[in-house]
């Protein structure tokens, strides 16, 4: 009887430890994956980045990182654990899992509230921006962004067209008598902008800014669900783990 018991616990910690290292190489896969979508945030829409007032969007980018590199890292020390059978090494960690669990929900938490400051600052700080340091000296990044923001989220000016009569570079002679930048046409060729007819240039209600903001919410939801998803994995991680080690014998020194 206590033969067919210890057998019985051997195979279902035996269960336990291939669930777990499966459980670890899907972390390490996601830890990865959340790593990568902060790098691509820095490299791919840094100019969007250099025309928000706030560095809140930034430092979310580098949480990004540090997290995936955090989550790749106790993703390995689980795959030691789990084949070392060490109670030392998954009590450490279960912890981990459980630091990284709060830290997602805090960094959700924030998340939900620069969103809500976001309509504000952009309203505040997006017009200014655009109007006063497009095709200035010493703004060639400026200049970029706001030309790539234009064309690919396909909005002219902040709040609509009609805030590049108030622009700098609109008023010299550099403009050349256009009535806003080339990069407002639907198709952008050289001078485009002295028409700013519907059928030349983005007319969008709300502008940029609404255009912009809806970008930043379904980067929010994203980066929301994939949190949530990995918290799902972690939760089933903290189980696995908690029932490995009841489940393993005390280790002799």
């Amino acid at each position: 009887m206590a033969e067919a018991e210890e057998k019985h616990n051997s195979c279902g910690t035996i269960c336990l430890k291939y669930l777990l290292f499966i459980f670890n190489l899907l972390f390490w896969l996601a830890g990865g994956a959340v790593m990568a979508v902060g790098i691509w945030t820095l490299v791919d829409k840094s100019d969007y980045i250099s025309l928000l007032s706030s560095s809140t969007y930034m430092i979310a980018a580098f949480i990004l990182i540090g997290a995936g590199a955090v989550v790749m890292f106790t993703g390995i020390l689980g795959c030691c654990a789990t084949i070392r059978e060490q109670r030392a090494l998954l009590l450490v960690f279960c912890v981990l899992l459980l630091i990284i669990f709060l830290l997602e929900i805090t960094a959700g938490i924030l998340a939900f509230f620069y969103y809500q400051e976001l309509n504000a600052e952009l309203r505040a700080d997006l017009k200014e921006r655009m109007v006063e340091n497009y095709q200035q000296p010493g703004q060639e990044h400026i200049t970029r962004a706001i030309d790539r923001l234009q064309q690919d989220l396909k909005c002219c000016g902040s709040n609509n067209s009609a805030d590049w009569r108030d622009g700098a570079w609109i008023q010299t002679p550099g403009a050349d008598r256009r009535l806003v930048p080339d990069s407002c046409c639907k198709t952008p060729t050289d001078h485009c902008g002295l028409r700013d007819h519907p059928s030349n240039i983005y007319k969008v209600e709300g502008g940029c800014i609404s255009k912009l903001e809806e970008f930043i919410l379904q980067h929010l939801l994203i980066l929301g669900s994939v949190g949530l998803g990995i918290a799902f994995i972690q939760i089933v991680g903290m189980i696995f783990t908690c029932c490995l080690y009841r489940s393993l014998k005390e280790e002799i020194y």
